[in-house]
This record gives C-alpha cells, sequence and structure tokens, in this order.
C-alpha cells in the first residue's frame, strides 16, 4: 500500500502533509504535490493532516491512475520537506469539480 495526492490538491497545495512526512516523499509541481508511491512507507501520518481530504491510500477503488499520476511527476519534481503558504484562492477552489482540467500544470515547483 502507499498514498497518493489527488485532484483536490491542484490549485490549493497545502503543504501541511510535507511537514509530517518521516521520509521526506512528497514532490512539488507549480500547483500540486504528488507522493512517490515507492517511497512512501505507509505511514499514513499525512492523510488526516491534509485540510483539502487529497490524500488517499491507493487501496480505495479507482486510485491506480492516481498511482502513476504519482509517480510519473515524483520523478521528474523537485522534493519538497518545508511547510509552504497555500496558493492564492485556495478557499474557493477546495473541493472544486474538474481541477485537472482547469488547472493542472506539469510545470515543476520551486521544491524546498
Amino acid at each position: 500500500m502507499t498514498y497518493v495526492v489527488t485532484e483536490n490538491c491542484i490549485a490549493c497545495k497545502y503543504t501541511d502533509c510535507v511537514e509530517v512526512c518521516p521520509v521526506d516523499c512528497f514532490y512539488e509541481g507549480e500547483n500540486t504535490l504528488v507522493i512517490h508511491p515507492d517511497e512512501c512507507i505507509d505511514c499514513g501520518v499525512c492523510e488526516p493532516e491534509c485540510p483539502a481530504e487529497a490524500i488517499s491510500p491507493d487501496t480505495e477503488p479507482d486510485m491506480e491512475k492516481w498511482v502513476e499520476f504519482n509517480r510519473k511527476y515524483a520523478e521528474i519534481w523537485p522534493v519538497i520537506i518545508s511547510k509552504k503558504d497555500p496558493m492564492p484562492g485556495y478557499e474557493e477552489r477546495d473541493g472544486e469539480e474538474g481541477k485537472m482540467e482547469k488547472y493542472f500544470s506539469e510545470a515543476p515547483g520551486e521544491g524546498g
């Protein structure tokens, strides 16, 4: 099992999860985070820390696409190990439908 970041992180990018991760397996894109599924130790401490409820175990239904999404971008984006402010407008975007099509960017974040 591994944990993965899902669509609701896009355009919000809370980083509360990053601060509690004991193995630094979060990677930062321009407007979302991902977890490297091969580095995640399945401890689960990140899941309750996400205000957007955007972290799920891969054992939930239809998570295969998110495991691959997280793996793909964790291989190219920089690691993030410290908390940052969420994105501007995150309050309005939390829970919005269709965030992948509307906002997702493949550009890397700053890391840190």
